[in-house]
């Protein structure tokens, strides 16, 4: 499962964590209800980030009681592999299925753009013929829904067309500027505005496509005056999230002869590292203005979690959002042209290089990940074999067991609320209550 925005049990409280469960399954059986069993493999992380928007800010009709109230946004859905084969109250409603159709055109994009790098079995045309006709389908689905929901999924397709032509013509005027360069010019290789104006060229078509997608939830909600500053919000939740999955991608795809953002424009990942952090403030800046019913939720995911997803790509400190590693000489066992933001032990020399893992392609993994998820050992198996890549994986039931023991820093007590902070009951301030948590929003 993708995304950038994965919290860990221990830093939410008992019920934040029932309430983000119950949108990531509500996704799923959204996936499942209005596009087929098969469709569920586009389930992740960030896409259930809409599902909690709309449901934020929706007004509840108060002369209804508590269990009407519950009735409208919830259900009981019946026993899952991946819960232990427990039953669960999950999402519904139309913050679910926008969460699905967004997934779904987005997930139809990544298997395009699977199929046009020719990776893993998709290199071979059967298979790429079979992906592109699902691609389309899922197209034609999301945008079905898109529509009963008043939502044009054709701002989706476009920027992810535009995305393609932006590589292309990206990659034409480095290699001129690489040829230029050999030749004995001083020009720039950028082309006009630096690594950092490349690199925001690059994600412009993801930050359109999300920032659409955000401020429609408060459509959904009825609430209009949220839309600017969840589109900026958005904005720039897509640009982490581009930017973000480019350098975890980064040493892969150059192992692969993959295209890649940071690569391509010889971007320094401090620079991408500022860009970042950066795109996070924005974030918690645009949050100030939106006008939630229940925020609790979103200000967890969107105010905290961003600050920690950033902090685990790029390894410092122990994602805890206190602030950043200082100094900007290379550390020991780092080669002196290395960021700073990406650390190593100083305990040792540096680790030697894996051997290159076997990548399965798209539908294989689909298929292998299936067959995990329906087993439980995507659960419960500590570790199981990624079905893509082939690395060893934590269970989810054993994932970040020691995340909040990795230093001393207090990670799990970051505004001083309640024992535990977040991860104790609920009183923590992620909890959503006014215990002088600074992160602004």
């Amino acid at each position: 499962m993708f995304g950038i925005v994965r919290p860990c049990r221990h830093r939410l409280s008992a019920r934040m964590r029932t309430e983000w469960m119950a949108h990531l399954c509500g996704l799923c059986l959204a996936l499942r209800a209005d596009h087929g069993q098969f469709s569920r493999v586009a389930t992740n992380y960030d896409g259930l980030i809409i599902s909690v928007l709309v449901e934020a800010q929706s007004r509840r009709p108060q002369d209804a009681d508590h269990a009407d109230r519950t009735d409208r946004w919830r259900r009981t859905a019946g026993p899952c592999p991946l819960r232990g084969m427990r039953t669960a109250s999950v999402a519904r409603g139309e913050g679910a299925r926008l969460a699905a159709a967004v997934s779904l055109v987005l997930a139809s994009a990544k298997v395009r753009d699977h199929v046009a790098d020719g990776d893993g079995v998709l290199a071979r045309r059967p298979v790429a013929a079979a992906a592109r006709r699902v691609a389309a389908g899922w197209d034609r689905a999301g945008a079905r829904t898109g529509a009963e929901l008043g939502f044009d999924t054709s701002v989706l397709v476009e920027a992810v067309d535009r995305q393609q032509e932006i590589e292309t013509a990206l990659t034409r005027r480095h290699a001129f500027a690489g040829d230029v360069a050999d030749a004995g010019s001083s020009g720039s290789a950028v082309g006009g505005g630096g690594s950092g104006a490349s690199l925001l060229l690059v994600t412009e078509p993801t930050e359109t496509a999300t920032a659409a997608a955000f401020a429609h939830t408060a459509v959904l909600a009825g609430s209009a005056g949220n839309q600017e500053p969840l589109a900026e919000a958005g904005r720039l939740f897509g640009r982490l999230a581009h930017l973000l999955d480019a350098v975890e991608d980064l040493t892969a795809d150059e192992e692969a002869g993959a295209w890649n953002p940071v690569a391509v424009t010889g971007a320094d990942l401090a620079d991408v590292r500022r860009l970042c952090d950066d795109a996070v403030h924005g974030v918690r800046l645009a949050l100030r203005d939106v006008d939630f019913v229940d925020g609790k939720l979103a200000h967890i995911l969107l105010g905290h979690e961003l600050k920690r997803s950033v902090d685990r790509v790029f390894g410092t400190t122990c994602a805890h959002g206190h602030g950043h590693a200082h100094g900007s000489g290379a550390g020991p066992g780092q080669h002196p042209n290395q960021s700073p933001w990406i650390t190593r032990d100083p305990t040792g020399p540096p680790p030697p290089p894996r051997p290159p893992s076997r990548r399965r392609g798209l539908v294989a993994g689909c298929a292998l990940w299936s067959g995990l998820c329906c087993t439980g050992q995507v659960c419960c198996k500590n570790p199981y074999e990624d079905p893509w890549s082939g690395e060893p994986r934590e269970g989810w039931c054993h994932k970040c067991a020691d995340c909040c023991d990795c230093c001393n820093c207090d990670c799990c007590n970051c505004c001083g609320g309640g024992e535990g902070g977040e991860g104790g009951g609920d009183g923590g301030c992620c909890d959503g209550c006014d215990c002088g948590c600074d992160c602004g929003c």
